[in-house]
């Protein structure tokens, strides 16, 4: 057994047991029962409205079932999340990981060090005094993804993180997703991109009018979907 299965083995499986979610009336997720374990990407698709970003709420502990249980087998891994649009402060990109660094208490003799090295390995040394709300969008993710870096996640959360991007930061963001992966971290990312999903997943959720319909390995996904909802989809059918 090599170094990254020993790492992928020791995250903790987490476990959607019935889970539903209500709002103001409403039920958006329908009861759902699902697990993510290993390191695999999984990629959760569907139309929009489907109840993509609410699971990924749900999953990261931002918002509270309205009944069910999702709990983690075993001791809850470090866990990190990317935005679709991500959250930044009004700092410079260099300032903006250092504050994360501090928050979590490493020592301020070694604060610059590692974030300047976050910078260089995304590509934005070179704009590390540069404020990053002025950032590019793509610029912009690659910072929320070096700050994710920094915390050294077992297991991160990316919700549709290249929707409003172009294909050079598509790629750039996608080349840092493979990078989290060969480090043995578990990639849990919603997209409504098929083409993204078929160069990134292992397994697909398909998700329908905040239903789970299929949760399968990418390659029996795009092959066979068992859905008429996940066929028309794949096929670029409106689906509603």
């Amino acid at each position: 057994m090599n170094a990254e299965t020993t790492m992928c083995n020791d995250i903790a499986p987490l476990h959607f047991d019935q889970v539903r979610f209500e709002h103001r009336g409403h039920r958006l997720l329908m009861p759902t029962s699902v697990s993510f374990s290993g390191c695999r990407r999984t990629l959760i698709m569907g139309p929009n409205g489907a109840g993509k970003s609410l699971l990924m709420r749900l999953a990261h502990g931002l918002l509270r079932p309205s009944g069910g249980r999702i709990h983690w087998q075993g001791t809850p891994p470090v866990q990190a999340m990317v935005f679709q649009r991500p959250v930044l402060l009004r700092r410079s990109a260099l300032d903006n990981l250092t504050y994360v660094l501090a928050v979590h208490r490493v020592p301020r003799a070694l604060r610059k060090a590692r974030a300047l090295d976050a910078l260089e390995r995304f590509g934005l040394a070179a704009l590390a005094k540069r404020p990053a709300r002025v950032l590019s969008g793509g610029e912009q993710q690659r910072l929320a993804l070096a700050r994710a870096w920094l915390l050294n996640p077992s297991v991160l959360f990316l919700d549709e993180p290249t929707s409003a991007l172009d294909p050079a930061a598509i790629k750039a963001v996608e080349d840092a997703v493979n990078a989290f992966h060969q480090q043995g971290t578990r990639i849990i990312m919603a997209t409504h991109d098929l083409h993204q999903a078929r160069r990134l997943a292992d397994d697909v959720l398909f998700m329908y009018s905040g239903q789970v319909l299929e949760h399968s390995p990418a390659e029996h996904f795009f092959k066979a979907p068992q859905s008429p909802e996940a066929d028309a989809f794949i096929r670029g059918e409106l689906v509603w």
